[in-house]
């Protein structure tokens, strides 16, 4: 009866520590910097998987091309991404929050090739279900 007192308490604690784990790992899937390193992720290392999550169903990407301004919604972005999916790009990549509040913010994404620079303006809103990118705007300079 100790024996089994003793494993039952064992299993116990497992589980406990489990739970902990797994919430721990939910609750930094709500924060901002997973929603930026996630895209960070899929556009510099084709790392496409978790993406989605983290994109709003409403996002809009635009980028402008000389003159011209192309623009994708989510389905569209997701689609493109997965030409490259797993390919790591051949550049620099970091980012600078311009603006943040608790609900909203602005952040500057900047990924440096040999002979040009991609610049990416991500808005992310805090949707109470986590940190999402609702809009990225780039341009290539």
């Amino acid at each position: 009866m100790k024996t089994l007192k003793t494993i039952t308490a064992a299993l116990l604690i497992a589980f406990s520590f489990s739970s902990f784990a797994a919430d721990g790992t939910a609750k930094e899937k709500l924060e901002m910097n997973y929603a930026l390193k996630t895209y960070i992720s899929a556009v510099a290392e084709g790392k496409i998987a978790a993406l989605p999550e983290v994109l709003d169903n409403g996002v809009k990407f635009s980028s402008s091309r000389g003159e011209k301004i192309v623009s994708h919604n989510k389905a569209e972005m997701l689609n493109a991404l997965k030409a490259s999916e797993n390919v790591k790009q051949n550049c620099s990549t970091s980012y600078t929050i311009v603006e943040g509040t608790p609900t909203f913010s602005v952040v500057k994404v900047t990924m440096k090739y040999d002979t040009f620079s991609k610049v990416s303006y991500l808005n992310l809103s805090n949707t109470g279900k986590g940190w999402k990118i609702t809009s990225v705007s780039t341009s290539f300079i």
